[in-house]
Order: structure tokens, then C-alpha cells, then sequence
């Protein structure tokens, strides 16, 4: 029996090969490279989105304000429009209307035109009748035309001149001849 190997022994050698260091460290070489593989084979996670830095914001072109909604005047002849800028010039300046028929002798009365564009800018005013007798209600009337921009840009007609008269009492209130309420 010693000259013969049996089946048993032959198993026993062949495995013993596999249990010496370097072929355990070959076994575990294989085996990881095999792993390393299946791993490089699985499916990746999608790739991170990176969003790009927004551009910088462009620099700003002074523009004139472009009359808000709400804003607009369907008059067709200055003399409609003339209702629409009063209206528009009494809810700007409503603690300095003077409420209720105004008293028979005024502090000033001026006759004024007034340019508007397109987009409801006082382009320009001229005085038909100044009370020059108060300049200071001369500064003050041009300074209220002129705050209360933009008025109802005139659609239909592009651009318009309107004239209205300024009845100014000694308080500093007064009424437009458009929406007064007459004199005493």
C-alpha cells in the first residue's frame, strides 16, 4: 500500500498545493481581480449633474418707465384727454384739493399746456395765462405737473397737448376748471 497511492491521497496532495502561501496569495489575486471586474461590469450611478455658473447679470440701460396697466387713455381729441389727466392729477395730489365750491375771489388762476409722449412724460409746459402776481404758485403748479408723470399714456393718439386752468386758493389747495366744482 505505500507503493500505491490511492484516490484519497492523490485528493489530499492536490489540495495541499492549494494551501501553501504563494498559491493562497495567487487563489486570493484571482479571485480579487475577478470581483474588481464584476464590480467595474455593475451599473454606475448616473453622473452629478454640475450647473455653470449664471453669466453675470447684463448692466442696465436707462430707460424711461413704460406706463403701468391701468395707465392708459382712450381719448381721441385733447380735449377728452384733458378729463383723464385731471382725474389723474387729483389722485396724485388728493390732500391738496380744495373740496367744495371754491370762494368767489382766488389767490391765483393760471391757464397751462402741457405735452405729453406716448408713454405719458411731460415733455414740456407753457403758460398761457401765469399768475405772475405769485410766482411761487407759478414753481409749485409746474413742480405738481411734472411729480405726477407718468400720466395715462394717450394709445390713441400717440402724443397729446392738453390745457387745462389752475384755480389756486390762498391755502395752497386748488381745483382744475376739468372737475371743479364751481365758485361761491
Amino acid at each position: 500500500m505505500h507503493g500505491t497511492t490511492t484516490k484519497r491521497q492523490t485528493m489530499y496532495s492536490s489540495n495541499r498545493a492549494f494551501q501553501t502561501p504563494a498559491s493562497a496569495w495567487r487563489w486570493a489575486t484571482l479571485w480579487g481581480a475577478i470581483a474588481a471586474l464584476a464590480a467595474g461590469c455593475a451599473s454606475r450611478p448616473p453622473p452629478v449633474s454640475v450647473v455653470p455658473p449664471a453669466p453675470p447679470a447684463p448692466t442696465p440701460v436707462a430707460q424711461v418707465p413704460v406706463p403701468l396697466p391701468g395707465q392708459f387713455s382712450v381719448a381721441t381729441t385733447p380735449r377728452d384727454y384733458r378729463r383723464d389727466a385731471a382725474q389723474h392729477l387729483y389722485a396724485r395730489n388728493s390732500d391738496r384739493i380744495y373740496a367744495g365750491k371754491m370762494p368767489p375771489l382766488l389767490y391765483a388762476i393760471g391757464v397751462l399746456q402741457v405735452d405729453i409722449d406716448g408713454r405719458g412724460m411731460v415733455t414740456a409746459t407753457r403758460w398761457m395765462r401765469a399768475p405772475t402776481q405769485a410766482p411761487e404758485v407759478i414753481a409749485e403748479i409746474e413742480r405738481k405737473v411734472r411729480e405726477a408723470a407718468p400720466y395715462p399714456a394717450p394709445v390713441k393718439m400717440g402724443h397729446v397737448t392738453y390745457t387745462d386752468t389752475w384755480l389756486w386758493h390762498k391755502s395752497g389747495q386748488f381745483q382744475l376748471d376739468t372737475l371743479t366744482e364751481g365758485q361761491l
